[in-house]
């Protein structure tokens, strides 16, 4: 079965052609900068553990000019894996909020459709992007099985404890105002993988994935009990350009004192606090660098960025009961050994125990940090969205 996996941005796709179920990545790629004069697609062509990259820079205005793009490499005579379109056999879409609605991988039909439109308001910046690129898809790989995986599924294991905020029942009940939680298909994936090399039943997870969006989840045995991240992908951890969790009487000062205007707020809360708004940096190779040259506001930046992380780890221990290992993943959590080293230092107590040089090693793998005699293992598993995605989607095909 060919499955094209879609990751739908607003301005980027990411996406992934496996073969199942031997799971074969036979290419993947980005678009970057849609909507741009100076769009780029870079597409890697997988073939007997090689990858085969090529760049391109052109003007791409849309998500359908962007799958069109995309179909005419994959059917490329010269470096292209399928013949035509009607070779894809399932689109699996990764869509960021399901709500309430949607607890599992479902098929897509115009119900399914109307009920991610409805959830625009919980995820303005993603729930859109991520319906786009459904309609496209549907026209241009018309034979093709349409799927949906909900970055909010693997939350919905959480307890009304966790979930439910203290504000009146009717926000929830009325307009299902709770926390959702996000990222779930990564955490999902690696804590499942992380299962598989603890061989622990009944096993105390804490993965923990950062990128430039961060988020935690607490996982027993599988399900996930507790996530950082709420109604939005906002709160929580400090992120790259989020502020994560912030005294709510900020907000009310900057309307009523300093008369902000509620839009301009959503905006520096998204997109220009957190890291970039610590140190002018987004990007954790950059703010790294200034860490290293002795920046003070990189310097503070990293300790906070840890210590919101430490918090969150005592607060899960405790939520779980206890604690068998630690995961970090995501593009900073899988390359920055600078963030583990700060994040898990003086965590003794807890039974967590770094091992200073195998933090600096790297592999494709899962790769096991901790001291030998740390009652805790700390692992750094590569995540993998989209071949989780296909495996899911793959599973629901086969039912269906």
């Amino acid at each position: 079965m060919n499955l094209f996996v879609i990751n739908s941005g607003s301005s980027s796709i990411k996406y992934q052609l496996i073969q199942m179920p031997s799971e074969t990545t036979l290419c993947s790629g980005l678009i970057e900068r849609i909507g741009s004069d100076q769009s780029c697609i870079t597409h890697k062509r997988h073939i007997d553990n090689k990858i085969i990259t090529s760049t391109e820079t052109l003007a791409i205005n849309s998500h359908s000019d962007g799958l069109i793009a995309v179909t005419t490499l994959l059917t490329d005579p010269v470096i292209g894996v399928i013949k035509q379109p009607e070779d894809i056999d399932v689109v699996g879409h990764r869509v960021v909020h399901g709500g309430e609605q949607f607890s599992s991988t479902i098929a897509i039909t115009q119900a399914v459709k109307e009920k991610i439109k409805s959830l625009f308001p919980l995820a303005p910046l993603h729930n859109p992007a991520n319906y786009l690129g459904i309609e496209v898809a549907e026209e241009i790989f018309p034979s093709a099985k349409q799927i949906a995986v909900f970055d909010t599924a693997f939350h919905q294991t959480m307890p009304a404890v966790a979930y439910r905020f203290a504000i009146p029942n009717y926000y929830y009940t009325e307009y299902g105002i709770r926390a959702y939680g996000f990222h779930g298909t990564s955490h999902k994936y690696v804590s499942e993988k992380a299962n598989d090399y603890l061989k622990i039943k009944g096993s105390k997870i804490i993965s923990i994935h950062l990128g430039n969006g961060c988020s935690m989840s607490a996982v027993l045995d599988g399900k996930c009990i507790d996530t950082t991240m709420g109604l939005g992908p906002m709160n929580g951890l400090i992120m790259g350009t989020r502020a994560g969790d912030i005294d709510q009487s900020v907000i009310f000062y900057l309307v009523n004192e300093l008369g902000y205007p509620m839009g301009e707020i959503h905006d520096v809360l998204n997109k220009k606090s957190g890291m970039l708004g610590l140190t002018g940096f987004s990007d954790m190779r950059d703010i790294k660098h200034q860490y290293q040259s002795g920046s003070k506001d990189a310097i503070l930046a990293y300790e906070m960025y840890a210590y919101h992380i430490k918090k969150y780890i005592g607060a899960f221990t405790a939520v779980l009961g206890g604690l068998d290992a630690i995961v970090f993943t995501g593009g900073v959590g899988e390359n920055d050994a600078l963030t583990r080293s700060l994040a898990t230092t003086a965590l003794d107590n807890l039974g967590i125990q770094l091992d200073a040089q195998k933090n600096q090693t790297t592999s494709k793998e899962i790769l096991e940090i901790n001291q030998q005699d740390s009652r805790v293992k700390i692992l750094v598993i590569p995540t993998n969205e989209e071949l989780e995605i296909a495996k899911q989607c793959y599973q629901l095909a086969q039912v269906n």
